[in-house]
């Protein structure tokens, strides 16, 4: 799987947390699907997130890498 399907998995995710946490134990669970929308956000204008950064770290190849036959 590439980094870009994992940050979208990991944000889908946290979102859905946020969600049933939010309805189930306390509304202020909210925040952190508003923080991963916010840092999506981020990431869509100036192309850096900080899972990108650390997915990197860990080896996972993007899909540009895939598409020139590197992965």
């Amino acid at each position: 799987m590439t980094r870009e399907r994992y940050i979208k998995l990991i944000a889908g995710t946290l979102v859905l947390i946020s969600s049933l946490c939010a309805y189930f134990v306390n509304i202020n669970w909210i925040w952190l699907g508003v923080f991963v929308g916010a840092n999506l956000f981020q990431f869509s204008l100036t192309n850096w997130c900080l899972m990108n950064s650390i997915l990197k770290a860990l080896g996972v190849k993007s899909e540009l890498d895939c598409t020139n036959g590197k992965c």
